[in-house]
């Protein structure tokens, strides 16, 4: 399999059908994968297309996607492996014989991104996000404390009570009590 010229054929380390996209993941990184990892969803096998879409790894974290059918690298690539049973082929290189490919920005992805948006699965998006290199962390983890943060009405409600009580402080230091309004 080669991804636009970029990635050499690697040695097949395992074939499955009927893989789940989340237990290939772990199963990747459970064992330091560094090559890539070939899905192609069942139907597309039984109808005689080609839907392949190719994840890269470096030590069982995610670097690169790639949609041959159409084209479409990094997130967008991503959609392509949504729902249903794949066959997947797992490939062994070199991480040196992956470097072309790696330099493709078009094609990168944040290494949590397959955990979360394939598998949904937490465990496996902070397994990845421990296992990653600190430069390739910035995936978004933040967003994930952020949505937490914004679902508790409570500490939002604390928050406020705590600036309008300063707020009325500062009025009050500065004379302006008056201007504030009650509602």
């Amino acid at each position: 399999m080669v991804v636009d010229g970029h990635i050499p054929e690697g040695r097949l380390c395992r074939s499955r059908t009927d893989a789940d996209v989340g237990e290939t993941l772990a199963g990747v990184l459970d064992r330091g994968l560094t090559g890539y990892v070939v899905f192609e969803p069942q139907g597309s096998i039984l109808r005689g297309g080609d839907e392949r879409a190719v994840l890269t790894f470096e030590e069982g974290v995610p670097v690169l996607a790639y949609h041959a059918p159409t084209d479409a690298g990094g997130t967008d690539a991503l959609g392509a492996l949504s729902g249903g049973l794949f066959h997947a082929e797992s490939y062994e290189l070199p991480a040196d014989a992956l470097a072309d490919a790696h330099r493709v920005d078009a094609f990168e992805i944040p290494p949590t991104a397959p955990a979360d948006r394939l598998a949904d699965d937490d465990t496996l998006v902070k397994r990845t996000r421990e296992a990653a290199p600190d430069d390739r962390v910035d995936d978004g983890a933040d967003a994930g404390a952020v949505a937490e943060f914004l679902s508790d009405p409570d500490r939002i409600e604390a928050i406020r009570q705590e600036a309008r009580a300063e707020a009325e402080e500062r009025a009050a230091e500065w004379g302006l009590t008056d201007q504030l309004d009650d509602g």
